[in-house]
């Protein structure tokens, strides 16, 4: 069976501004977007402070959106609490999670891969490793957080990411303020990234051989067809970009998805590869690289093996809602 052709992303020039909008310079060649991610005039925007215990607290206290000066110290607390989850553990309880879920299905029933096991089995197992006292109840509550964490958000999704930050804080464990607001910052982070990781895997690849190894196939779904497809970034001082001069006070809208087509870097850079080489940008790079990496893999893995061995795709499969068969 042959894997299915995900199709490159328009073209675009790897470095330039758009024509209209306010993006800012579009960055696409895979060279130039690890040049902006890994250089210190190339900063991300940093949220400003809020009143505890608010969203706004949250985005102004955690390291994604901190200043260079702040945001090593936060990512520190971060990472310690990655430090002490093993990657391994949360696969095996993401696979166990979901097994239960699937088990409650009868069979030939559809199951929405989205709503009740990509959203769901990624952040009730990281929630329950990171201590908070009600797993279960915290997925809710990290989406409703998730839909209003990025600028752009209106005021009934802020109010209700309100409530859902005093939620979140109800249920974690005893900790300086700081340190809680950059744990359920993992949270908030995993929750749409790793969903969308979950829900393209099934997606594309469900139906794929089984001699394609989930892991081989989350590294190609990364890469092709990637649940974080930009980022963006503000210069502080002059700087050469792709051979462009750009000037301080820039912004840089960085496309991961056009970066992980770059034929520089990829040959036959829209060909679903099973054997994938070179490493997919989705992640980052430099000192803002995601600190999870490893443990959002996994977890997405613990999910979509599951799924592989026990499910079906829908026939045809639907574009606005991703669903499955149990057979």
């Amino acid at each position: 069976m042959e894997l299915p052709t995900i199709t490159a992303a328009p073209g675009t020039p790897p470095c330039g501004p758009p024509a209209s909008g306010d993006d800012g310079w579009v960055v696409t060649r895979y060279a130039d977007v690890v040049a902006a991610l890994t250089d210190s005039r190339c900063v991300v925007p940093a949220a400003p402070a809020g009143a505890a215990g608010t969203l706004a607290w949250l985005r102004g206290t955690v390291s994604r959106f901190s200043p260079p000066d702040e945001h090593a110290a936060r990512r520190a607390l971060g990472t310690a609490a990655f430090d002490a989850l093993d990657p391994s553990d949360l696969s095996l309880a993401a696979a166990r999670l979901t097994g239960q879920i699937l088990d409650g299905v009868a069979r030939e029933d559809v199951v929405d891969v989205t709503g009740e096991l990509a959203r769901r089995v990624p952040v009730e197992v990281l929630a329950e490793r990171l201590g908070l006292a009600e797993p279960a109840a915290a997925v809710a509550e990290v989406s409703a957080v998730a839909a209003a964490y990025h600028p752009g958000a209106g005021p009934a999704a802020v109010s209700r990411a309100d409530r859902a930050v005093a939620a979140l804080l109800a249920m974690s464990p005893p900790a300086p303020a700081e340190t809680t607001a950059n744990l359920l910052g993992l949270l908030v982070q995993a929750a749409d990234a790793t969903a969308g990781l979950i829900g393209a895997a099934v997606r594309h690849g469900l139906a794929a051989p089984d001699e394609l190894g989930t892991a081989a196939l989350l590294a190609e779904v990364l890469r092709l067809d990637p649940p974080v497809r930009v980022t963006r970034r503000v210069t502080t001082d002059a700087l050469s970009l792709g051979g462009q001069a750009v000037r301080a006070g820039e912004r840089l809208l960085l496309r991961f998805d056009a970066a992980n087509r770059d034929p520089a870097v990829f040959p036959e850079p829209g060909r679903f590869r099973t054997d994938p080489t070179g490493a997919a940008l989705t992640f980052g790079t430099g000192p803002r690289a995601c600190p999870g990496q490893r443990h959002a893999l996994a977890l997405a893995a613990g999910v979509v093996g599951v799924l592989r061995r026990r499910c079906r795709p829908t026939e045809p499969l639907p574009t606005d809602r991703l669903e499955v068969t149990l057979p």
